[in-house]
């Protein structure tokens, strides 16, 4: 059996973030995926296993384990198969489909629901998803300016450059921000909706686990709410779980998710609109994203 292997290097220098967007979109016109994730815990450490089947494009199956507080917190392992007989197409690094499927997601998200003219971004957190998304927003939104917020100030610092720069005025930035990206692990939300002003876009990316979530209840109330997946978000993710147990919001107040981007009604509704997506990204980004990979590392030999 032949198959590739793609390195970090291989597939990272290959790469645009606005093509990936394209891509994804595209998948999204496929027939829709199956899916099928499964977590186990321990304490605060995860095991998330993500397999998908996309009819036309392939079966990719993910295993992340996420054990924070090691470094790198997240490992994992990414298989691609072919749609045709089901033998093993490419063996991709995880954190290659990891960087560019997370923010790639948000970056989709933000072409249909962010204002063109959008000049202010504000990052909660400065890992290294912040890093990865700081790059995927620079790309859609070159002349804007970046702040960066973290609990630990010296870790935002850390990031500041010419067009970024670091603030402990939480409730100020939010307020001043044409764009809210959050990128943190809290699981008490650390976004206060009372701080959110109109036309704003919320991109939610941490919460990944039932009891994680980013934005208070009044955040979700005061905007219109877009998913990823309603499939991989709804029951799984706490950002939404929680207020949807408690009856704060229902699954009638979310808007739309990518597969109805053909049906136009992704999109922000007026320039006065405040726009909130929760980014769950489902193994279907990873089998998109992953087919993806493989074609344009072929393409650039």
């Amino acid at each position: 059996m032949s198959f590739v292997t793609v390195t970090f290097a291989q597939g990272d220098s290959a790469l645009d973030w606005l093509v990936l967007t394209d891509a994804l979109a595209a998948g999204h016109r496929l027939p829709k995926a199956q899916i099928k994730d499964s977590f186990l815990y321990r304490g605060k450490d995860t095991v998330l296993s993500r397999a998908a089947w996309i009819d036309g494009l392939g079966i990719a199956v993910k295993t992340a384990t996420i054990f924070p507080g090691q470094d790198p917190m997240v490992n994992g392992a990414v298989n691609l198969y072919s749609d045709t007989d089901g033998t093993l197409s490419a063996l991709i690094d995880f954190h290659l489909v990891t960087k560019w499927k997370t923010a790639g997601d948000s970056l989709l998200a933000a072409r249909h629901l962010a204002r063109p003219d959008s000049e202010r971004i504000l990052i909660l957190g400065a890992g290294n998803q912040a890093r990865c998304t700081r790059a995927a927003y620079g790309a859609l939104f070159p002349k804007a300016r970046f702040t960066v917020w973290n609990r630990t100030a010296e870790n935002g610092r850390a990031m500041e450059n010419d067009r970024t720069t670091a603030t402990d005025d939480l409730p100020g930035a939010v307020n001043a921000a044409d764009i809210i990206i959050g990128t943190t692990m809290a699981t008490e939300p650390v976004l206060r909706g009372d701080w959110l002003r109109p036309g704003q876009h919320v991109d939610l990316i941490g919460a990944y686990r039932p009891d994680m979530r980013e934005a208070d209840d009044t955040a979700l109330i005061r905007a219109t709410i877009f998913v990823d997946s309603r499939d991989t978000t709804l029951d799984h993710i706490g950002e939404l779980k929680i207020p949807l147990t408690a009856g704060t919001i229902a699954q009638s107040d979310i808007r739309a998710d990518f597969y109805d981007l053909a049906g136009g009604t992704f999109r922000r509704d007026t320039p006065a609109q405040i726009t909130l997506f929760k980014n769950g990204g489902g193994a279907h980004l990873d089998l998109m994203t992953a087919a993806h990979i493989l074609e344009q590392v072929n393409a650039h030999g």
